[in-house]
Parts: C-alpha cells; sequence; structure tokens
C-alpha cells in the first residue's frame, strides 16, 4: 500500500512524497526524471517493500518543481547545488542511522544522484542509474558527438520562454510526442507493449495541470546541453575528475534503444565508476521503467544482493 505525505526539510522546501514499507527498515529511494512524477515507481515501492524482496522502506520524492513539491520561481534554484541539498536532507529523515540501502534513480533524478554520490558517497551503499548520463561521458559526447549534440536538441526547445505554452497546447500533444518519439509503446524492435494507457495518460495530465515551469526549470539552470547560435552551453565547460568519480558499488541499466541517449554514453564508464555494473538492454528505450518494469526490479534484485 503506498502511503502519501508532505514532507517539509529544514532549508525551507517541502517534498511530496510517496512511500511503501516500515519506518527504521533499509531504505531504497528513487527519483524520477522529466516529465514525469514519482508515481512511476509504485510498483517498484511495493514491490521492494514485502518481506519476500527485502523488507525495504521505499521512498519516492517528487523532485521540486514537481507535483505538490515546493516550486521556487528562480531559475537559479533548480541548479544541482540545491536540488543534492534536497534529496540530502530527506535521507537524513528516512534513513537517519545508516546510508541507504540503495538509490535508484533514471533521467534527471539520475543527473542528481550522480552529484549526490560524488559528493556525499557516505550517505548511499550502492547507486542504481537507469538511462541517465554520467555527467562526465555526457559533456564528452555534447562537445564532440554530432549525434548526441542531435539527438538533445529538443533540451533547448525546452528552455524557451514560451515552453510552457508550446507543451501545453492541443492537450500536451507535444509531451505525448516526447514519450512516443523515444519509445513509449514500442520496444527498439517495434513491437508493443502499450504501458502509456489511458489510465497512466489521466495521472500525467493531473500532474501537467499543476505547471510545467518547475520541470523545465532544470533544462534552463543547466549547462550541459546542446550549444546554441548565442550560447556556448556544453561547449565552455570542463569539469574535473574528482567532480566525476563514484566510489559507491554502481549499476547502470540501459536501453539500447533510447533515441535521446545513445549508447555512447556508456563508453568509458568505468574511468569514473571503478565498481561498476553495466547492463545493456536491447530491446528497451528511455522508458524502460515502464516497458519491462520486472526486467529492472530483477536487475536491483540481483544488483541489491550481489557482493562488491
Amino acid at each position: 500500500m503506498i502511503e502519501t505525505w508532505q514532507q517539509a526539510l529544514p532549508h525551507g522546501i517541502t517534498l511530496s512524497c510517496r512511500a511503501a514499507g516500515a519506518r527504521g527498515r533499509p531504505a531504497l529511494l528513487f527519483l524520477h526524471g522529466f516529465p514525469e512524477a514519482a508515481f512511476v515507481w509504485d510498483g517498484l515501492l511495493e514491490y521492494f517493500a514485502q518481506p519476500e524482496h527485502g523488507g525495504y522502506r521505499c521512498v519516492a520524492p517528487n523532485l521540486r518543481g514537481y507535483e505538490r513539491s515546493s516550486a521556487p520561481t528562480d531559475v537559479s534554484a533548480y541548479r544541482a547545488k540545491h536540488l543534492v541539498q534536497d534529496i540530502a536532507a530527506l535521507i537524513a529523515i528516512e534513513s537517519p542511522t545508516a546510508p541507504l540501502a540503495c538509490l535508484v534513480a533514471h533521467d534527471w533524478g539520475g543527473a542528481v544522484a550522480w552529484n549526490l554520490a560524488n559528493q556525499q558517497p557516505q550517505l548511499m551503499h550502492r547507486l542504481a542509474i537507469i538511462n541517465s548520463p554520467h555527467p562526465g561521458t555526457f559533456l564528452r559526447e555534447l562537445k564532440r558527438n554530432p549525434r548526441q549534440q542531435a539527438a538533445s536538441a529538443y533540451m533547448n526547445f525546452l528552455i524557451r520562454p514560451d515552453a510552457e505554452a508550446l507543451l501545453a497546447e492541443d492537450d500536451y500533444r507535444r509531451l505525448w510526442d516526447f514519450f512516443l518519439n523515444m519509445g513509449a509503446g514500442k520496444r527498439a524492435d517495434g513491437s508493443g507493449h502499450g504501458w502509456l494507457t489511458d489510465e497512466v495518460k489521466a495521472r500525467y495530465r493531473a500532474i501537467w495541470d499543476r505547471g510545467l515551469t518547475g520541470s523545465l526549470n532544470y533544462y534552463r539552470a543547466s549547462p550541459l546541453r546542446p550549444p546554441g547560435a548565442d550560447d556556448p552551453a556544453a561547449t565552455a565547460i570542463d569539469l574535473p575528475h574528482e567532480m566525476l568519480t563514484i566510489t559507491v558499488p554502481t549499476l547502470v541499466l540501459w536501453g539500447l534503444g533510447d533515441t535521446a541517449l545513445p549508447p555512447e554514453l556508456i563508453d568509458g564508464l568505468d574511468a569514473y565508476i571503478p565498481r561498476l555494473t553495466l547492463q545493456r538492454v536491447p530491446d528497451a528505450t528511455h522508458w524502460i521503467v515502464h516497458e519491462q518494469q520486472a526486467l529492472v526490479t530483477d536487475a536491483l534484485q540481483r544488483f541489491l544482493l550481489s557482493i562488491t
């Protein structure tokens, strides 16, 4: 059974959260991406809360700017340091006496998780990343690879001042296309899944109807995007290796049919992550959590039980 509540954090931000499992148990924390919300993890929360699957305390917050979480109006409030602060504070509340058993993240949630794992590895025993590029390989590909620059061109659309209005047009037509063009309802081989049902669409609409500015401010606040005519973006950035190293055991689960995040992004990960487990999934896209939830669940279960 999923419980929901508003969690106030010491620095003035409130995160709306979903959870399953008893407080005091080893904790798993799940971070969603764009344009989603915490509800996408419900199946995994319920699975891993069951005693036969670990009996974990499983928590999924809505990141700042999403659903009923705080949504500051200043774009700078969505820089990485603030997003990391939110999740570190939530961990202190949900797992006060021990590190997380694992931090699990997808898409923009992964961007937060990579930063947190680099800066405060003591907060987690393990890290699991699902189709979210490591900042080192992402920066490399944005600078050098025309394929990645083209695949990420949508980011420069999402930072436009009129992006909210354009995304809301025609019953969020462009947001549905965002799912469909990255593989919703399909495997990489074209076979159907059909996870984007009318019921699921209604849940997304309820989130988007609350406003899109917070979620779009993640893109506006980050320079990790393709360069534009008047914006050097990623080409102006250099990150030292110590800001990119991940020392905790890390699972990277990657759907190879992701059209926005081509597989070149997982090349060279071991240079940053010495304790890396990399699982490629040929017949999955960016939306692997929906398309193949059983596979994702099994991969996480095996990772949690592995000796590293």
